[in-house]
């Protein structure tokens, strides 16, 4: 017998982890762990690129902004980013515009938002320091790369499933 088996499931809150599903229990605990890891790698890489003071909301405005070098409109970015609170994403951009990041344009009544030239280089200077410190470390696991997208796709799939819930959660 496995330690944990011996302890049970890892989980946050065992009376979550009590019901029908416990398994779900040590997955949310794992994406509680993981989405703060992932926070702070992305403030702590996008200060060693040269922006310190960005919070992870800032950086992942950036690199939308920046994806596929084509403007995007606001509530693109926060559909795209799963936000319902378009101020968020308006705040981070006035930040991220106050630095020189990104630039705003108008298509008719529509503004957009695209990266700058400081902005690409920025992005840049990001994506080097992750392949050199998060991918090259990540390689190391030897994890099957269609395996990743698979969890990728099922981490996309129960996000639809938490909203639908959330929305069901409201109108109680």
């Amino acid at each position: 017998m496995t330690e944990t088996a011996q302890f049970g499931p890892i989980v946050s809150s065992a009376h979550l982890a009590d019901g029908a599903l416990p398994a779900l229990s040590e997955l949310e605990f794992g994406m509680i762990l993981a989405g703060h890891a992932f926070e702070r790698w992305m403030v702590r890489c996008i200060t060693a690129a040269g922006e310190p003071g960005l919070t992870a909301i800032d950086v992942l405005v950036l690199h939308s902004v920046n994806h596929r070098s084509r403007p995007k409109r606001l509530s693109d970015l926060c559909m795209v980013l799963g936000i319902e609170d378009t101020h968020v994403v308006i705040y981070a951009i006035k930040k991220l515009e106050k630095r020189g990041l990104v630039k705003s344009t108008r298509a008719g009544k529509e503004k957009l938002i695209g990266a700058s030239e400081k902005g690409v280089e920025t992005c840049v200077r990001y994506r080097a320091i992750r392949e050199a410190l998060l991918v090259e470390s990540v390689k190391g696991l030897g994890l099957d790369p269609k395996a990743t997208s698979a969890v990728a796709a099922t981490l996309r799939a129960l996000s639809g499933h938490y909203d639908q819930a959330a929305r069901a959660a409201a109108s109680l």
